[in-house]
């Protein structure tokens, strides 16, 4: 036991002391952690938004004693805009000073402008699409989109590929997924990312198979790499079996975010080192193809951009392309019904030629946009035109290679009438249909299989932009029984959902059955350790009866079998439309259920404690025993390491081996020598700390079997069914905590966090999380009486009754003023706000409400007139002469 605490002590000094260097060598500022050197413009949040005018730096400082630290810099950039000689500079989105977009700018005039209107058509198509639900996106989630073209590399002693390939990458959190395709070479066997050194910092082997895409994820990615990756210092490679390889710089692209049509440029030459990408879209009003190129290798000061059909030039533009520049932006106005067609079929072909002594061409054809993620729709009753409560549920997947369209619904209350594809319609009583599907629908199977093969190209475009509906018409509903959105699902990993059709969640399969208008459907996946893959979607959750609800947890996620709920399991709770997870000790009766078909997955909510929504779950598997013990994993673990190189293992800087076992960076799990503990893999280290329970206020407790801590002999029904009764759902330990109940939160990688104390609000549902206030101490040598605890105390003889007294007082209530940057206002009061570097916001209201303040922008009146000015000092725009308001 000694051993232990010993153990337990040096990893939490370890732990104080990885704290305490990260905060010395980092720069906070407006909540968030800033490296040194880093730069960033700050975002001030509602309603001031991102100051691109400001510029702030985190940078390095010495102290007296030579230790180095963090101080932010901010300056206004705004002084340092350059003069500019043109007539009409424009205001970029995004950007600080003008630009002119004529005359001396560094784009030619043409490309400058097509540039400008595919930065309008991205923001029109995506930030007018106001029907995308905010919901989908979980808190704290955001993503950023990047891309590489990678081609051949001409400085090796090796002859150079005549390969190109084009990785589309995805950044959540600290999660990097990519979809990869390449032409003219080989499979590739290995993908290596490399830093700024050009070290490898992660390598992928690529599955053997015969598709020509490549679909990975790079999970936990360091801090330092991530700092690399958002300012484009990191490469990627991929190479053959027969050393061809090709490599290229991983870029941020603004493109991405409106792209639905690409292309890859390839040379007939062998050895060329040489190609390239196009990233396209079409207008969503006129028939303009707007296009973006990143060429390697084809850098001329002429070159011509020829769009061709079966070896014809349709359109031909000259471009003016260096090597300072290689992107080239342009526009094809106008394009006939024809060059549509050829365009929805793949027959369009892109080309750059270049000029000179030595003519040199890459071509390729247009085709739809290809990735990893799954072009899915889940459909419910409430998102029909008229919102509904049947149990119903619809569920669709889509292929665009090979183009392919597949439904299936349940639950319904009447025979389907029409299946369609539709637009959203600008009235509630007009439908705009694109495609019938229902000679295709079956009612025997309650499946659809159609085929794509004439989507035109603007519906491809519209497809990929997130536009179509599909709608399910019953004979009792003839408007629609079931609408939803037909959406992308980002990759994550798991490879059921681009193959496998979703098992559908409805509330007509619960038991008794419940009529509400939510829905959903899930991928559910067994691996060769027996561990359960699950990706769950829902649809209309609790959004129009629990609107308590919607802010935070929307459903609890379980699995059981039917008809028993002894071995139900939770999977997980979730706050938006989206959970997905891994559920790795299984019992061998649960896993059973799930190889015979006879288990299910359902989702709870507060309004349904015992199900809104559940699915029949079919999983074969080969796990009669059950989930492996860890001697198996370890045995097949160290056989996958050795069926590899073993020196790459023993060479990654992250991998923690603990208990003869090898851990990757941010796995957890729990310990053979007490399951009472919880350890987690920190770069090479190991943190294992006991699970702390929460405090009982019960006469009688009992212990279920398999768990650590001991619950109300009441709360076992709640235990496996945790909406039952009015509790909490905790994001960081992911479990239910009874109303009331207090508990140290659970934090990965630095486990629990015992400065801090989380409470339950039992009528709210709400987690309320604050620091503990540790007493001012009178003692001149305080002491921390364990390693684990949070505040330091006097030694026994020096606690005095006056500083017991303090403390006392330290814990009560303290008034509800609020603190504003460094001044503090009582309530009530309301200010101006003062911005360093902008000085008093006279346009912008704040004032404190019992302890939280609350800021907001001044509302300005419509204005009729022609002649608006602005006068120096002013919120509002004015009219000239009379003012004319538009008044309501």
């Amino acid at each position: 036991m000694c051993g232990i605490y010993l153990f337990l002590s040096m990893q939490m000094a370890i732990v104080v002391w990885y704290l305490w260097f990260v905060i010395k060598m980092r720069c906070s500022f407006g909540g968030r952690f800033y490296s040194l050197e880093d730069k960033w413009h700050p975002d001030l949040g509602e309603p001031f938004g991102i100051m691109h005018c400001v510029q702030c730096h985190c940078e390095p400082q010495k102290s007296r004693r030579g230790k180095v630290s963090g101080k932010v810099n901010c300056k206004n950039i705004k002084q340092d805009c350059p003069a500019l000689d043109c007539d009409n500079p424009v205001q970029l989105a995004g950007h600080c000073c003008k630009t002119c977009l004529q005359g001396n700018h560094p784009l030619s005039s043409n490309a400058a402008l097509s540039f400008c209107r595919f930065q309008e058509e991205l923001h029109k198509s995506y930030n007018d699409r106001s029907y995308l639900s905010s919901e989908d996106v979980g808190p704290g989630e955001s993503r950023t989109d990047f891309v590489a073209v990678l081609t051949g590399l001409k400085d090796s002693w090796l002859p150079s590929s005549s390969g190109v390939a084009r990785v589309r990458f995805t950044l959540t959190r600290s999660s990097l997924t990519f979809s990869i395709t390449y032409q003219r070479m080989g499979r590739p066997t290995k993908i290596a990312f490399l830093d700024s050194d050009g070290t490898p910092a992660f390598e992928y082997r690529v599955p053997k198979g015969d598709s020509d895409m490549i679909c990975g994820v790079w999970k936990n990615v360091a801090e330092p790499l991530l700092r690399q990756l958002q300012s484009e210092q990191m490469h990627i490679s991929m190479s053959t079996g027969q050393r061809d390889e090709v490599e290229g710089r991983i870029i941020k692209h603004r493109a991405l975010f409106a792209e639905t049509f690409s292309s890859i440029l390839t040379s007939e030459e062998e050895n060329s080192a040489m190609g390239g990408i196009a990233m396209l879209t079409l207008s969503d009003t006129e028939n303009n193809l707007h296009f973006i190129l990143i060429l390697q290798g084809l850098i001329q000061h002429r070159d011509r951009v020829q769009l061709l059909y079966r070896q014809h030039i349709l359109r031909e533009i000259r471009a003016n392309i260096t090597s300072h520049d290689p992107d080239f932006a342009e526009v094809l106005t106008d394009l006939n019904s024809r060059e549509l067609f050829w365009l929805s079929r793949g027959q369009l072909e892109i080309a750059v030629a270049a000029e000179g002594q030595d003519p040199r061409q890459i071509s390729g054809f247009i085709t739809g946009r290809k990735s990893c993620d799954t072009i899915q729709s889940v459909m419910s009753s409430s998102d029909a035109l008229i919102p509904g409560k049947t149990g119903g549920v619809g569920s669709t997947s889509t292929f665009l290679s090979p183009p392919l369209l597949q439904v299936q619904v349940a639950g319904l209350t009447n025979d389907v009438v029409s299946l369609t594809i539709e637009l959203k319609p600008r009235r509630r009583n007009k439908r705009s249909v694109l495609y019938d599907l229902t000679p295709e629908f079956s009612k025997a199977t309650g499946q659809a299989i159609g085929s794509w093969s004439r989507l035109e190209a603007r519906h491809i475009h519209m497809l990929l932009q997130n536009e179509l509906f599909i709608n399910v018409a019953t004979a009792h509903s003839q408007e629609g029984e079931l609408r939803g959105q037909i959406k992308a699902l980002p990759y994550s990993g798991l490879e059921a959902p681009r193959h496998e059709l979703p098992t559908p969640l409805a509330g007509h399969f619960v038991s008794p059955p419940v009529r509400t208008g939510a829905s959903g459907h899930a991928w559910v996946s067994v691996d060769r350790h027996c561990h359960l893959h699950y990706e769950i979607l829902v649809a209309g959750l609790s959004q129009t009866d629990d609107l308590t609800v919607n802010a935070r947890l929307h459903g609890l996620a379980e699995i059981g079998e039917l008809d028993d709920s002894t071995h139900m399991r939770l999977l997980t709770g979730f706050y938006g439309s989206k959970a997905q997870g891994v559920l790795k000790d299984i019992s061998v009766e649960l896993l059973k259920h799930l190889d015979q078909g006879t288990a299910f997955i359902q989702v709870s909510t507060k309004l349904n404690p015992r199900g809104e929504i559940r699915g029949r779950v079919h999983v074969p598997n080969n796990c009669e025993f059950g989930t492996r013990s860890e001697a198996e994993e370890e045995e097949e673990e160290l056989e996958d390491f050795l069926s590899k190189d073993p020196e790459e293992l023993k060479k990654d800087p992250h991998t923690c081996f603990f208990e003869n076992q090898y851990y990757p960076h941010g796995s957890s799990w729990t310990p053979n020598y007490d399951k009472c503990f919880s350890c987690i893999c920190q770069k090479r280290t190991v943190i294992c700390d006991p699970v702390i329970c929460p405090a009982l206020t019960c006469s009688r407790t009992i212990k279920p079997e398999g768990k650590c801590c001991p619950i109300c002999d009441g709360e076992l029904a709640r235990f496996y069914n945790p909406f039952s009764l009015s509790g909490c759902y905790f994001e960081g330990d992911q479990k239910m905590h009874a109303p009331g109940t207090t508990w140290h939160p659970f934090v990965p990688p630095f486990g629990y966090i015992k400065c801090a104390v989380c409470s339950c609000k039992g009528s709210t549902g709400e987690v309320h999380c604050e620091k503990v206030t540790c007493p001012m101490l009178t003692c001149s040598h305080p002491v921390r009486r364990h390693p684990t605890d949070c505040c330091k105390v006097c030694p026994q003889e020096e606690r005095t009754t006056a500083a017991l007294e303090h403390s006392d007082m330290m814990q009560a209530d303290s008034p509800r003023y609020c603190k504003f940057g460094k001044n503090y206002y009582h309530n009530s009061d309301s200010w101006h706000p003062w911005v360093p570097l902008f000085g008093e916001m006279k346009c912008i209201n704040c004032w404190c409400d019992h302890g939280v303040t609350k800021c907001q922008r001044k509302q300005c009146p419509l204005l009729t007139c022609s002649n608006i000015t602005r006068t120096e000092g002013s919120c509002c725009p004015e009219c000239l002469g009379k003012h004319t308001l538009l008044t309501f």
